[in-house]
Parts: structure tokens; C-alpha cells; sequence
């Protein structure tokens, strides 16, 4: 019975840290970029768009497909890296407690 509390114990603890972890991943936030850097879009490690920014030069009529696929592509590349990010604080979460790879995310 011991054992069982202590389990219980532990997965109160993990819930916890999952939690705080869920609320740092809405405060850390990275840059997607294309065109060589004219778009940007920002983005939380939930995967929530904040803000793009696109260059004035680029804001022509004819130019509006090129704009587009420069957006999606910087959409992707914000979306990489803020899985990389997530990935990063479930493992220093979970790096101590030897569960299998995936089981919590």
C-alpha cells in the first residue's frame, strides 16, 4: 500500500510540473523567418501566433503569392521551432522519471 501512495504522491508531483510547464510554454516564444528574414512570424511553444511582420518591400500587388508562400513558410519554421522548444522542457520535465518516450506528450 506504501508503494501505491507514493505512487499517487509522485503522479500529484508530475501533474504539478506539468501544469507550471504548460504556463512556461505560453511565456517562451520564437521567431519563424523566410525570405531571408522578410517575414517573421512570432510564436508562443503552443503553437499560438503572436504577431508577423512583414517588409514594406514586399506589399505589392503583383507580389501578393510570393507574400503569401513567404508567410506559410515562416508559419512552419516558427511552428519547428516552437515544437523543438516544447520538446525541450517535457524532457528536462520528465528527464528524471523514466517513463517511455511519448507517454506524456
Amino acid at each position: 500500500m506504501a508503494d501505491f501512495l507514493g505512487m499517487m504522491k509522485q503522479a500529484a508531483q508530475l501533474q504539478s510540473k506539468m501544469k507550471a510547464m504548460q504556463d512556461e510554454l505560453d511565456q517562451i516564444e520564437v521567431d519563424g523567418l523566410s525570405g531571408g528574414g522578410m517575414v517573421t512570424v512570432r510564436m508562443t511553444a503552443k503553437m499560438e501566433v503572436k504577431a508577423i511582420r512583414i517588409d514594406p518591400s514586399l506589399l505589392k500587388p503583383e507580389e501578393h503569392e510570393i507574400v503569401e508562400d513567404l508567410i506559410v513558410t515562416a508559419c512552419n519554421d516558427a511552428r519547428r521551432k516552437a515544437e523543438v522548444a516544447m520538446q525541450e522542457k517535457m524532457q528536462a520535465l520528465t528527464g528524471g522519471l523514466g517513463l517511455p518516450p511519448g507517454l506524456l506528450g
